[in-house]
């Protein structure tokens, strides 16, 4: 199944994918039991994750979850098609989460707690400037448990010509698990 955001001069793409994302996580959760893979297939490093969100599993299984999505006026703002077969000829790929060791803080006390060391010592082992910035496209999300919003960095892995079997996130990722690629 796939949902093709239309272009709006009024809301920017990221923040309609966003929207859109959220509202499959949540229908992830209720009904897609690591079944179910997406897939981004007009993204790129430099400008994000584009304007199609594809998603990938069973007919049966893309039926329950494009009756579970609750989009209300999002629907507006898009274009939704199948679910469809795959394309006879294609390769695949992982579409995995990549979390940055972000806070210089949080290292140290993790160094803190699981070595014994002193916050002085910490300090030494871990620099202000050992924060990772990713250069990856992401999504906004809001986390449901504390209502902070955070950004869910993905990156596609390489193509490869036999598929993967495994389980997929309730964001619909997995580091092992592939979706196909067309």
């Amino acid at each position: 199944m796939e949902f093709t955001l239309l272009p709006d001069p009024e809301i920017v793409t990221g923040v309609l994918m966003s929207e859109l994302f959220g509202h499959l996580h949540l229908a992830l959760v209720e009904h897609g039991a690591g079944e179910v893979g997406v897939s981004f297939p007009q993204a790129n490093d430099v400008v994000g994750l584009g304007n199609v969100l594809r998603i990938h599993s069973a007919n049966s299984r893309l039926l329950v979850i494009k009756k579970a999505l609750r989009l209300g006026a999002l629907v507006g703002y898009m274009e939704v098609i199948g679910p469809r077969g795959i394309p006879a000829d294609v390769t695949y790929l992982t579409v995995r989460r990549v979390q940055a060791k972000s806070s210089p803080a949080r290292l140290r006390r993790r160094l803190m707690r699981r070595h014994g060391m002193s916050l002085a010592q910490a300090a030494d082992q871990v620099p202000d400037k050992a924060k990772e910035m990713l250069k990856l496209p992401f999504i906004n999300l809001k986390s449901a448990s504390t209502d902070q919003p955070f950004p869910l960095f993905i990156k596609q892995g390489e193509q490869q010509l036999q598929s993967q079997f495994g389980r997929f996130s309730s964001y619909g990722l997995s580091a092992t698990a592939t979706v196909p690629w067309f």
